[in-house]
């Protein structure tokens, strides 16, 4: 199992996919990082030589803000928007969808399950 930034990728997966495994990187980077260094993207990630994978360790650190400093990065922004005050800023703080999403109905991921009381039964009267 090739150990890449912090992160196991899965043995029988081909590099292309496995490459997808670390936070920060999808397909079309993954494509790009294996026409660098000449690798075959049909390769198993666990017929990978060690000079193959330190390439692509090489090329992760040089090039590519991914896993730990990317989620920093983005926090840092959320935070900054939170500071001043901005608009987006304000819905984070909020918990509410940040990118013009209707509130009125949906958005249930952002604003938490439904809690209803309608049909809540009242004590009777004596």
């Amino acid at each position: 199992m090739a150990r890449i930034a912090g992160v196991d990728l899965p043995k029988n997966k081909r590099i292309e996919v496995g490459l997808t495994y670390i936070y920060g990187i999808g397909i079309s980077r993954s494509k790009q990082i294996l026409e660098q260094i000449a690798l075959n993207p049909d390769i198993l990630i666990k017929n990978l030589n060690d000079e193959q994978v330190i390439a692509i360790r090489n090329i992760l650190s040089n090039q590519y803000e991914i896993e730990g400093d990317l989620k920093r990065l983005q926090s840092l922004n959320i935070k900054r928007l939170m500071d001043i005050g901005a608009y987006k800023g304000r819905r984070h703080r909020l918990g509410l969808p940040v990118r013009g999403q209707r509130t009125r109905t949906n958005a249930r991921t952002r604003r938490g399950s439904k809690k209803t009381i309608a049909g809540k039964k009242k004590a009777p009267r004596k």
